[in-house]
C-alpha cells in the first residue's frame, strides 16, 4: 500500500453500532410522516403480558410489522383485540437500540369496517344492559289468545306473507293489521319508531310483531339504533322481534318482550295452534263428559237414599213399627205375667206344705242341720291338718336356723366384751375371751394366734 492510500485510510472514519443506530432512531422517530401514522392491517402473534400491554405484528398480504400497544393506552379499548382481526392503528414508528429494530407503538385501534360496526353495536348493547333494558321485570306477557296481531314491516317483502299464511294455517279467528315501515336504509328507524307509536296509539292489536327479512349488519342496522329500541321499551303494546335469521342478533332482540329467530317462528309464537286447541276442546268435552257422568251418579245415589230414608220416615211406616213394638211388648207382658204366676204357685204350694204337717218341716230342717253339722266338722277336720302339717314344717326350719343346734355338733360363739369376733385381728395374746356352748358359757384366756 502506498503512502496516499495510508493517509487517505486514516482520514475515514467508521461508524460504531450504536452510533449508527442512535442516528437512524433520530431519523425515524424524528420524521414529521413517521410521528403520527394511520395504519391499517390483520393482527397475528397477538401477546397480551400480564402488565397489561399488547405486542402483536401487523400484516397484509405483502409485509408485516412489530407492535406495541402500553397498558395505559390498551385500557381504552371498547373491544377485546385478537388473532386475525383487521383493525385500524394511530401511532408513531419507534426503533429499539439494543437491537436494532422497529416498531409501531399503537396509542389507539378499532376495529375495521363492519368490526368498527360491531364495535359500535357491542358498546350500545353493554350501556343499555347497564341501564337495566333488557331486565326481565319489563317484558310484557304475550296474550294466548290475541284478536288483533299488528305487524311493522316491509309491505313488499315476504315477511308479511309468511306471517300471514302462518296465522290463517294455525289460527284463523285472528286478524293481521300491517303498519307499513321502512326496514333498511335512511330514515328507516325513525320509520319503525312512528310505526310502534301509531299502533300504540290506536291500541287495536294485542300484540306487535317488528320484523324484516335477512341481511347484513349494515341492512340490519335501523334496529341498534335508539329511536326503535326507545320505542319497543316504552310500548304498552307486548312486543316480538323477527329480525334476519336465526343467528342474527340486534338489540331491538334484547329489548324486545320475546325475539323469534324467524317471522314464521314469531307468528306461531303470537298464535296458538288450532289443532292444539281442537285437541283442548276434545279433552275438556271428555273430561266435562266425565264430570258430569260423576256428578250425575253422586246425585243419583243421594236420590235414592233420600227416597230410602222418606220411606223410613213415612206415617205408614212409622205406624207399623209403634204397632211391632205393641205387640212385641204385649208378647213380652204375657210372658212374664207367666213367669210371676208360676213363682207365686210355687210357693204357696210350699207354704201349703208347711201348714199342712209343722212336724215334717221339724224333721227336714233337723235333717238339714245334721248335714251341715257333718259338713262342717270336716272342713275343722281338714282345717286342722293343714295347720298340723304347716307348724311341722314351720319347726323343722326353725331347728335347721337354731344355733343351738349347731353347738350340738361341737361349735361355740366366741365374744369379746359381748361383740362377736370372727377374726384373729379383732384379739390380742394373754386376752381373755367368752365361749358360748349349748349349755352354758365359759372363759378363757388366749396363749397363742397364727394366721393361716
Amino acid at each position: 500500500m502506498s503512502l496516499d492510500d495510508k493517509v487517505a485510510s486514516v482520514e475515514r472514519q467508521y461508524l460504531t453500532v450504536s452510533a449508527l443506530t442512535k442516528y437512524i432512531k433520530m431519523k425515524l422517530e424524528g420524521d414529521k410522516h413517521l410521528v403520527s401514522i394511520l395504519i391499517k392491517g390483520e393482527i397475528s402473534n397477538f401477546k397480551r403480558h400480564s402488565r397489561g400491554h399488547l405486542y402483536f405484528t401487523l400484516k397484509d398480504e405483502v409485509a408485516s410489522i412489530s407492535a406495541i400497544m402500553f397498558a395505559r393506552d390498551a385500557d381504552k379499548l371498547i373491544f377485546s383485540p385478537k388473532e386475525g382481526d383487521h383493525v385500524l392503528i394511530q401511532g408513531r414508528i419507534s426503533l429499539y437500540e439494543p437491537s436494532g429494530t422497529y416498531s409501531i407503538q399503537v396509542s389507539s385501534m378499532s376495529l375495521d369496517g363492519i368490526g368498527e360496526l360491531y364495535q359500535k353495536y357491542e358498546a350500545l348493547k353493554k350501556e343499555l344492559e347497564e341501564k337495566g333494558y333488557f331486565k326481565l321485570e319489563h317484558k310484557r306477557k304475550i296474550p294466548s289468545y290475541p284478536k288483533v296481531i299488528g305487524v311493522i314491516t316491509s309491505p313488499t317483502g315476504a315477511v308479511i306473507q309468511d306471517i300471514i299464511n302462518t296465522v290463517q294455517r294455525r289460527y284463523p279467528l285472528v286478524e293481521v293489521h300491517l303498519y307499513s315501515a321502512l326496514v333498511q336504509g335512511p330514515g328507516s328507524a325513525d320509520s319503525i319508531r312512528n310505526q310502534i307509536l301509531y299502533a300504540n296509539q290506536l291500541k287495536t292489536a294485542d300484540v306487535l310483531i317488528v320484523g324484516r327479512g335477512g341481511g347484513s349488519i349494515e341492512d340490519l342496522w335501523s334496529f341498534n339504533e335508539m329511536p326503535v329500541i326507545d320505542a319497543i321499551f316504552n310500548s304498552e303494546i307486548p312486543i316480538i322481534t323477527a329480525i334476519g335469521h336465526e343467528t342474527d342478533f340486534t338489540i331491538s332482540d334484547f329489548v324486545s318482550d320475546l325475539r323469534a329467530p324467524t317471522p314464521t317462528a314469531a307468528a306461531e309464537l303470537a298464535t296458538p295452534n288450532k289443532t292444539d286447541l281442537i285437541d283442548k276442546l276434545n279433552e275438556f268435552e271428555t273430561q266435562l263428559t266425565y264430570r258430569l257422568s260423576q256428578v250425575f251418579g253422586t246425585r243419583k245415589t243421594e236420590l235414592l237414599y233420600l227416597d230410602q230414608r222418606l220411606e223410613r220416615l213415612s206415617p205408614e211406616v212409622k205406624l207399623t213399627q209403634l204397632h211391632e213394638t205393641l205387640d212385641r211388648h204385649r208378647l213380652n207382658l204375657d210372658k212374664n205375667m207367666l213367669y210371676i204366676l208360676e213363682v207365686k204357685r210355687y210357693q204357696v204350694g210350699k207354704l201349703q206344705d208347711m201348714m199342712k204337717s209343722p212336724l215334717d218341716g221339724i224333721k227336714r230342717y233337723r235333717e238339714m242341720n245334721d248335714q251341715m253339722t257333718i259338713r262342717l266338722n270336716r272342713a275343722l277336720h281338714t282345717m286342722f291338718d293343714g295347720k298340723a302339717s304347716k307348724f311341722e314344717l314351720y319347726r323343722a326350719k326353725l331347728e335347721t336356723l337354731n344355733p343351738l343346734s349347731v353347738m350340738e355338733k361341737g361349735f361355740a360363739v366366741i365374744s369379746k366384751n359381748q361383740k362377736v369376733i370372727t377374726s384373729i385381728k379383732q384379739i390380742k395374746l394373754h386376752e381373755d375371751i367368752e365361749l358360748r356352748l349349748k349349755d352354758g358359757y365359759a372363759v378363757a384366756e388366749i396363749k397363742e394366734l397364727k394366721e393361716k
